[in-house]
């Protein structure tokens, strides 16, 4: 049986989601891009920090932030579950640089026209980011909300709690991020 031929010019994604150095050369890249790079390198960290789909970035709104006791109201999108999730010091940094360039408006992150960001502005955004860290391979924002639930499965947290972190109503969805990262078996054989 013969594989499936090539298209021409496609790269394949081997995985869909980052290690956590790709994410960081990913948001270095987002930073270094154009005159907004404060904000954009800030959507992707939240978006990966907090497990985002793109509807629930491009719709946060300043209401649901507390900077003052460090807290993020995530309302989750596809009939997900709400949660309250803990904004920690890069997080926090990053936010107030973002507030402080656009203090006018009821959203965190919105254009140079002070209209929300949209989800295809954002998708934009993270292939040009992905290209300019040279990853080697297409990135697209969804690959954020993976890397958080690989990330927290990898570093053994709970899949109970992973699945309210994400918002799943069922866990079998969140039964996919514990697919461990290779070097977890490192110990399974000492010769």
């Amino acid at each position: 049986m013969r594989p499936p031929p090539k298209l021409p010019n496609t790269i394949r994604r081997s995985r869909e989601h980052l290690t956590p150095a790709e994410i960081d050369r990913l948001i270095a890249a987002a930073r270094q891009l154009g005159r907004h790079g404060q904000r954009d390198a800030t959507m992707i960290l939240l978006a990966y920090r907090h497990g985002l789909r793109v509807s629930e970035l491009v719709s946060l709104r300043q209401e649901q932030l507390d900077l003052r006791q460090g807290l993020l109201h995530v309302r989750r999108r596809k009939n997900g579950l709400p949660s309250t999730h803990p904004l920690r010091g890069p997080e926090l940094r990053a936010l107030r640089q973002v507030l402080h360039a656009y203090p006018e408006t009821a959203y965190v992150f919105v254009s140079e026209r002070g209209a929300p960001m949209t989800p295809a502005t954002f998708r934009k955004l993270v292939a040009r980011a992905g290209e300019a860290a040279k990853l080697g391979m297409p990135i697209h924002p969804h690959m954020l909300r993976h890397s958080t639930g690989y990330k927290l499965a990898n570093d053994g947290q709970d899949t109970r709690a992973i699945q309210h972190y994400l918002g799943h109503r069922n866990i079998q969805h969140t039964v996919a991020y514990t697919q461990l990262d290779a070097t977890r078996f490192n110990d399974f054989w000492p010769d």
